[in-house]
């Protein structure tokens, strides 16, 4: 069976939440008889087109972006010849122009839409599109929900629930380097006393403004690893604060971020806003047995956290109850370990890629039979 995915960007032109949940469905579904292509946008097609890890990611031109939202003029003609050969077609939402293209091609072909998040920042434009958008939801014929939470709190999916199933994000664990010597060694040269981890994107919703803020009150080191668009705004603030205990490690290797999460004391998780509507990285700490903290905003994140199971859940943008979660999982080290083991045993249960891969293929064939 022949499934063609479609999204604004993938591998190798970038590497977010969107295009590694893509990879681990692609690959998750093989052995499942599940024959992958995956059309993205890109500056460059021609050498970013190329087939890696099993499956073809085609590229069509990117010609602009309006609003965070890719534009191109041959994916039109691209898009209708790769879903021609296929035998169903997989959107990952959001991205408009998406919307466009599928009623453009009539393509007549059974779909499936993960929905990765409701439209968060651009709110002043949603009004203009929510007509548009609700009618390609409502023509698709499956939506998929990454947990119960998110199908619960998103307003455009409460009304959408007949035709919506949830399959959660999973993992695979031997995609991920198993920490050597030398990796351990590097981790205790570059933060030498007990530490709490971050690892991410730097994007204004996951809170790390508040973890500054708290980092006066934590006893313990904090390690933020990862760059993004507002490292250098964090950067400033943890100076001006004079948060001395705030290590920023940049972006680090893979096997450095495996040796950071089996030595830290617990994840800490402080995103605050709804564009947060999952969290692949506490999915990693959870395989790697560590409790985790994380902020209520009615999201994925309290499904793969599980308040006082898998370690601790607070407001969001409270630095005094952030503080006081890491607190906790410092002075409670026998409280800690047993959320870790219960986040071990999580994943295990519900967040590996093999489970996710049954599921996608028990999903494209039931459509694809339907078709029939």
């Amino acid at each position: 069976m022949k499934v063609l995915h479609f999204f604004k960007t993938y591998w190798p032109d970038t590497f977010g939440g969107v295009e590694r949940t893509i990879h681990a469905i692609a690959r998750s579904t093989a052995s499942h008889g599940i024959e992958t292509e995956v059309l993205s946008l890109s500056r460059a097609p021609n050498e970013n087109t190329q087939y890696l890890d099993g499956h073809m990611a085609r590229k069509a031109r990117l010609d602009f972006e309006l609003a965070s939202t890719g534009f191109s003029f041959e994916v039109f003609r691209k898009f209708g010849a790769l879903a021609g050969k296929a035998d169903l077609i997989h959107y990952h939402f959001p991205w408009p122009f998406m919307d466009m293209v599928h009623f453009q091609s009539r393509h007549g072909k059974p779909t499936v839409v993960t929905y990765h998040s409701d439209i968060v920042k651009q709110r002043l434009l949603l009004p203009l599109y929510r007509p548009f958008m609700l009618r390609f939801l409502r023509d698709v014929d499956a939506i998929v929900a990454t947990s119960p939470d998110y199908l619960k709190s998103s307003s455009v999916l409460r009304g959408l629930e007949g035709k919506s199933t949830i399959i959660p994000i999973g993992i695979d664990e031997t995609d991920y380097p198993t920490p050597t010597e030398a990796d351990n060694r590097w981790c205790q040269a570059a933060v030498a006393e007990p530490f709490v981890l971050f690892v991410g994107v730097l994007r204004y919703y996951k809170g790390l403004d508040v973890l500054i803020q708290a980092a006066d009150k934590v006893r313990c080191k904090i390690v933020i690893a990862g760059s993004g668009p507002i490292e250098e705004r964090l950067k400033l603030q943890a100076k001006t604060l004079r948060r001395n205990n705030v290590i920023f490690l940049g972006e680090v290797a893979e096997r450095h971020k495996m040796a950071l999460l089996h030595n830290c004391l617990g994840f800490v998780f402080p995103s605050n806003q709804r564009s947060e509507a999952y969290g692949l990285s506490l999915v990693e700490a959870a395989m790697c047995g560590k409790p985790m903290i994380s902020c209520e905003i009615g999201t994925g994140t309290s499904y793969v956290n599980k308040a006082g199971e898998t370690g601790l859940v607070v407001p969001p943008s409270d630095p005094a109850r952030l503080a006081q979660a890491i607190n906790q999982v410092v002075d409670s080290p026998v409280e800690a370990a047993n959320w870790g083991r219960a986040a071990r045993d999580r994943y295990v249960r519900l967040f590996t890629a093999d489970r996710m891969g049954k599921a996608y293929a028990k999903l494209y064939h039931q459509l694809d039979n339907r078709r029939r």
